[in-house]
């Protein structure tokens, strides 16, 4: 019989659903403890790791990258194949730590001016009524993938926020399912970007789109050398907007002059960022947030009594479902957390699932409420990572509900949802709904 550190550790697991039932065993005999790695899809993984199960200790560690680093070995639990593909990663602001963080965090902050961001909060509310619209005027039974649906907007978003033409956006649909799908046979060749009528900018990158191999494989897209397309795309992206800077927040980046720029190859690393990080959050936050509703539905009509609740709605789709999963830090000397002796150079990884559920910070942590204050939910993180698109995730998700409660009197499960096979992010593929219209 698997124990509950297995459970936790195999891909497999996710496929029926988050294991609540082990994390809350593991949260609550400790809140640091030791979790063995095992091969998996005939890869050998490495030692095993200190995992941090409760919200106190997550939120220590994550405040502290001079004790628990980023930049060390990266911020996936499995460790880059070479030491080239570990310098590789280390050049994404994700995996990096003060000063060279700041510096970049800094640029970005910049760049999100009052007006982009509010022009940017307008297009959100518009295409969100945009895609519901079609979602109902295009379905001739009243059904329809609610993860389909819902994966346009980040895509739509991203591409405001990086000045991608809206012709090429799938592109990051492809990119994001290829990168944090790798362990779904579903996920990992997908190629759902259709050439017609897209630049030429997207026309090379499909060009030089990988394939499987003689064994029917991809290369690991969390290599430079596995994911040739995203960064053809962003060189030749970030040479355009050079020549023709518009007023999407790259072009914002790539203009500031005094010196703290971003060079071409901070611009591709930041490219991936956004286009991967920023789009699998709500890309699986919105149909989570949906298939809570699905399982709720009195707070479906709360919502739709009093819209106010909205803004802390998202708090509550984000706390519940937890999109994703964990992140991994390396200790940068002999420590302790929570009492546990932590060698230098151990893996340490934080477990937001198990945080968002920790009842020393919520209340009957289990239940789905929407007039719940989850604001101290952990799923942009925490401290200096703490994500700076979360302003533009959480109008996301209040822009899609909205757009939803204005054309549906109530939403059903039509089906059986099928969830992506990940550790790492907590994602639905497929999410059959029926509803009737007021």
């Amino acid at each position: 019989m698997a124990t509950d550190e297995q459970v936790i550790y195999d891909p497999q697991t996710y496929q029926t659903g988050m294991p609540y039932e082990q994390l809350t065993r593991l949260r609550e005999a400790a809140p640091v403890s030791w979790v063995p790695e095992r091969s998996v899809d005939g890869v050998d993984h490495g030692p095993g790791y200190w995992a941090v199960w409760r919200h106190a200790e997550v939120k220590y560690a994550l405040k502290r990258p001079q004790l628990f680093s980023s930049e060390l070995g990266a911020t996936q639990i499995r460790d880059p194949a070479t030491p080239e593909d570990l310098a590789y990663v280390r050049k994404s602001m994700l995996n990096m730590d003060p000063p060279e963080h700041s510096r970049l965090r800094r640029i970005v902050s910049r760049s999100f001016t009052p007006r982009a961001v509010d022009r940017l909060r307008e297009r959100i509310v518009e295409r969100a009524r945009l895609i519901v619209d079609e979602m109902i005027d295009g379905a001739t039974d009243r059904t329809a993938d609610f993860a389909k649906v819902a994966a346009d907007l980040p895509v739509w978003t991203l591409a405001d926020v990086l000045g991608v033409p809206q012709t090429d956006r799938y592109l990051m649909f492809d990119w994001a399912s290829r990168v944090i799908g790798f362990q779904d046979p579903e996920y990992a060749a997908i190629s759902l970007t259709d050439a017609t009528g897209t630049t030429p900018m997207a026309k090379a990158a499909l060009a030089v789109r990988p394939s499987p191999g003689p064994d029917g494989t991809m290369p690991d897209p969390r290599t430079r050398g596995g994911i040739p397309d995203l960064y053809a795309y962003a060189h030749e992206l970030a040479a355009e907007k050079r020549r023709a800077p518009g007023e999407d927040i790259m072009s914002l980046m790539l203009s500031q002059v005094d010196g703290d720029g971003l060079s071409t190859d901070e611009f591709e690393n930041m490219f991936w960022l956004f286009a991967v990080a920023g789009n699998e959050t709500l890309r699986n936050g919105i149909p989570g947030g949906m298939y809570a509703l699905l399982h709720h539905p009195e707070q479906w009509q709360r919502l739709a009594a009093d819209r106010s609740l909205l803004p802390g709605a998202a708090d509550e789709m984000l706390r519940w479902w937890t999109p994703v999963i964990h992140f991994r830090r390396t200790a940068t000397e002999d420590t302790e957390l929570a009492g546990q002796r932590i060698a230098v150079g151990d893996k340490v990884v934080v477990y937001f699932a198990s945080a968002n559920r920790d009842p020393r910070v919520f209340d009957d942590p289990d239940t789905f409420d929407v007039t719940r204050s989850a604001g101290d939910h952990l799923s942009f993180g925490h401290g200096p990572h703490y994500c700076l698109g979360s302003m533009l995730g959480k109008a996301q998700l209040v822009a899609m509900f909205d757009a939803l409660l204005d054309r549906l009197v109530e939403v059903r499960a039509a089906g059986e949802p099928q969830r992506l096979r990940s550790n790492f992010q907590h994602g639905i593929k497929h999410l059959p709904v029926s509803w009737t219209l007021r």
